[in-house]
């Protein structure tokens, strides 16, 4: 890749420096302010940080936290507010909701669970609620919605982050979302441009070689996108995925400047600020580090570089910048250029510094929204279950006897996206044989409604069932298997589905796919009715038992083929 020649400077002045940070969101780990992210703000003038769930305990909290870290930015000379931004899709992505307390954000249905509600109404009020929150907490940057279309069932790390695999029903609903926040005073940044659906390949763990032409393209993954820039959304993040028909190379679309500049500020005439995603993700971080990748994405023409974790790369970032510049390699005029649009996002979106420091939360206030917001979520959590097929009219199952329930062992597919809590894995991070505390309030929730404490049994790969297990399930009055991305690499999990669907009377016998639906959307000869829930939250799987023991009916419908 070549880039024009730039007049080399023997030296960075305090005002160069300063431009530069505008051009980085990083994130920190702890509740509070710690020594590296005061560095990163005070000495090398970041002007973005990302909150994660490792910092978040109650909205409250973060509050306390964001105006620390915007009191530095005031007295360390900053023009400008920090732009905080969080990953907050909902759903499976809620950085700032928190399983086992309500003090957090409250957890709404994610992108595929209100699609299935066939309301893009709804999927605006419930962005729009959700906005709310984070503004009281002092938050102006939601890294959503998701306009990618799950168009490859085998996608391990999107599923049921998109809304489907329409093109056009995929930009109603992410322009709802988009307005939904902007309504809120958030700023949207829809991802994960050009399109992070047709691939089966991780981004975090490698490089996704999607080999689709600009022509098929434009009439897919570039649908929902263009429908956002055309209706003026102010944030979009590039993704790390190759594109070699169009880009005639494997260089990740963060790092091209085919992609950032050309396609996406030319030909679509986006005008807003770009941002990429996690450079640390192994699709750059293995090839080009961390390091090399910022630089390699502002000469693209990203305006924000995003590195989350580590602070050895943040330093190496911000150095590497500061050498590129010095050499001639990175331009300093067009990062001005660049921070024009990064200003106006902020003084957009996170104003000016009386507006960051004008007014305290009041307690009333923030009781009543979430009070409000709740009851929201559980309507909508309600209108998203589907059921996939109730061949026999099955549903509702008996809650006089007991009952049993399977669900898998909770495999960490994806740290970012499974395991945000950390929850799953030990400290030498090998995989825990766990129900998870989502499946445990499912074990719950159902123990409420029958007679006699549900018997809760975790399945593994390979499991047989044994003579106590066939017992329980012939004493039963209802058995729920739960599946969760039991696609291509969670196939195990409809071998043991057979092998109950072998044991039980089908008509005590209810199927969840708790995640990705696509599972049991291609198991064929059961006659057990089989729902979905789209994602195996608390309240999405609560809405399920609500919906198998009948005091509900399921009104959605599934989003994907």
């Amino acid at each position: 890749m070549e880039f024009a020649y730039v007049q080399p400077m023997t030296d960075l002045t305090e005002d160069i420096r300063r431009e530069i940070g505008q051009h980085f969101v990083f994130g920190f780990h702890g509740h509070d302010v710690n020594d590296d992210i005061r560095i990163l703000i005070c000495d090398y003038f970041l002007g973005n940080v990302i909150l994660m769930k490792r910092n978040v305990q109650s909205i409250v909290q973060v509050r306390a936290l964001v105006r620390k870290l915007q009191l530095l930015a005031k007295e360390a000379g900053h023009k400008r507010p920090l732009m905080i931004g969080i990953d907050q899709e909902n759903g499976l992505v809620s950085a700032f909701s928190l399983s086992f307390t309500d003090d957090a954000g409250t957890q709404f249905p994610g992108a595929m669970a209100l699609a299935a509600s066939g309301s893009p109404e709804l999927a605006e009020r419930v962005s729009h609620a959700s906005g709310r929150e984070l503004r009281l907490a002092g938050i102006h940057w939601a890294y959503s919605p998701v306009a990618d279309i799950n168009s490859d069932p085998r996608n391990p790390v999107i599923g049921v982050r998109s809304y489907g695999d329409d093109p056009n029903e995929v930009a109603l609903y992410v322009q709802a979302v988009s307005r939904g926040l902007i309504s809120a005073k958030i700023a949207p940044s829809a991802k994960h441009f050009p399109g992070h659906g047709n691939t089966h390949i991780d981004s975090h763990l490698n490089l996704p070689r999607i080999m689709t032409c600009q022509k098929d393209l434009a009439a897919t993954e570039l649908v929902p996108f263009q429908a956002l820039v055309d209706s003026g959304i102010p944030s979009i993040m590039t993704g790390h995925m190759a594109l070699p028909l169009i880009t005639d190379d494997d260089t990740p679309c963060s790092l091209s400047r085919q992609i950032t500049t050309g396609l996406l500020r030319e030909e679509m005439g986006f005008k807003g600020v770009i941002v990429t995603d996690c450079l640390e993700m192994e699709a750059v971080a293995s090839k080009y580090g961390a390091e090399g990748g910022a630089v390699m994405s502002l000469q693209a023409g990203a305006d924000i570089v995003m590195i989350c974790h580590q602070y050895s790369r943040h330093m190496g970032a911000l150095e590497a910048a500061y050498t590129a510049v010095r050499e001639g390699k990175l331009s300093i005029d067009a990062l001005r250029v660049s921070g024009v649009r990064i200003n106006a996002l902020k003084d957009e979106f996170a104003g000016a510094w009386d507006d960051v420091f004008s007014s305290g939360l009041e307690p009333d206030e923030l009781s009543r929204l979430k009070q409000e917001n709740i009851l929201l979520a559980q309507h909508a959590y309600a209108r998203s279950v589907a059921v996939i097929r109730d061949p026999v009219g099955t549903l509702p199952l008996s809650t006089n006897g007991h009952a049993v329930l399977f669900t898998p062992r909770m495999e960490s597919i994806n740290l970012a996206v499974d395991d945000a809590e950390g929850k799953l894995r030990d400290s030498q991070r090998r995989l825990r044989n766990t129900a998870g505390p989502s499946y445990q309030a499912f074990a719950a929730s159902i123990s409420q409604r029958v007679l006699v404490p549900v018997k809760h049994i975790v399945y593994a790969p390979d499991e047989e069932i044994s003579d106590s297990i066939k017992e329980s399930l012939r004493a039963a009055t209802s058995v729920i298997f739960a599946t969760r991305n039991g696609l291509d690499h969670g196939e195990w999990q409809i071998g043991v589905v057979r092998r109950v669907v072998e044991t039980v009377d089908s008509s005590k016998l209810a199927l969840v796919s708790t995640c990705a639906p696509y599972d049991l959307l291609a198991m064929q000869g059961v006659n057990a009715p089989c729902l979905a829930t789209f994602e195996f939250t608390v309240p999405a799987l609560r809405a399920a038992v609500a919906v198998i023991f009948g005091e509900t009916t399921a009104v959605g419908t599934v989003p994907v083929k």
